[in-house]
């Protein structure tokens, strides 16, 4: 198309300049013209939710390859969201993030399965992934142990929704195992006082474990640590009860035989005064 464009002057020059501005637009409009036509020449074709679902089950399984794979179950959900693909795909998202041993993907996912399908008997599963991803970042007893508490929340979840699920005695097996982590942390910091001979603060984190975590392996030196600090500060009649609850409970254990040797080296025996607290909590976990 040729524009003819009269006139002189001041009135010329506009007219010319916006005829060079509506034949910049006319070919920009024509080349965008044979994009709009020619558009469907590179478009990619959607992929078939389950050839997706699929493929990440050969990353999982024949290649091991868990990152890709949860990319590929992550692509199922998104492209697919109602479908049942996608519930399929969320849940070995999760397993594939876990696999991986990104757990904070894992547990995103996994919280998501059982909130739109808690209904599903996978859903059990789904919440023992999430305590599982817990559990596995738990740090020595030196650490901050906020999961390790996080991971005993997320298992008895698992034991109380759950109770004839295949996952709840695993979960009430790893909820002790964590509880034995958290009250190793208070014997870490009741020891450490005991060294700096504040008697008091390490009898605060003794009664601790005693009265929370009394069926960890960590009270029998909990009882006997008791034993020392009461000794320490001229506190008999508590130092003999501890070493007497610790003789009843556990009469053949080295911590046992460490109270006895402690109260005898000051001529005392071990002697239960049954109003004290740590008879109260023994007597709680027994009646």
């Amino acid at each position: 198309m040729t524009l003819r464009v009269q006139g002189s002057g001041r009135s010329g020059g506009r007219l010319r300049a916006l005829a060079g501005c509506l034949a910049l637009a006319l070919a920009t409009a024509s080349l965008l013209g044979c994009s709009m036509f020619n558009k469907d020449d590179d478009a990619v074709p959607d992929v078939p939710a389950d050839k997706l679902y699929n493929e990440g089950l050969f990353l999982l399984n024949d290649k091991q390859d868990y990152k890709e794979a949860a990319k590929k179950f992550d692509q199922v959900e998104r492209e697919n969201p109602y479908s049942d693909w996608a519930r399929k795909a969320l849940l070995m998202d999760a397993f594939a993030n876990y696999q991986a041993a990104q757990y904070d993907d894992c547990i995103n996912a996994a919280k998501r399965y059982v909130t739109l399908h808690p209904a599903s008997p996978d859903a059990a599963y789904a919440q023992y992934l999430i305590a599982s991803s817990y559990y596995d970042q738990i740090l020595d007893v030196s650490r901050d142990q906020e999961r390790a508490q996080k991971a005993i929340t997320a298992f008895e979840e698992v034991v109380h929704k759950y109770p004839d699920s295949e996952y709840a005695l695993a979960a009430k097996q790893k909820v002790e195992m964590a509880r034995d982590q958290l009250a190793g942390k208070e014997m870490e910091v009741g020891r450490f006082y005991l060294k700096k001979r504040d008697f008091l603060g390490a009898i605060n984190r003794f009664k601790v474990v005693v009265t929370q975590y009394q069926t960890t392996r960590e009270v029998e030196e909990a009882l006997e640590r008791l034993t020392e600090a009461y000794l320490a500060l001229g506190i008999t009649d508590e130092a003999q009860t501890a070493a007497a609850v610790l003789g009843h409970n556990f009469p053949d254990s080295p911590w046992y035989k460490d109270a006895y040797n402690l109260l005898k080296g000051q001529g005392r025996e071990p002697n239960e005064n049954k109003s004290s607290w740590i008879s109260q909590a023994f007597k709680k976990l027994t009646g």
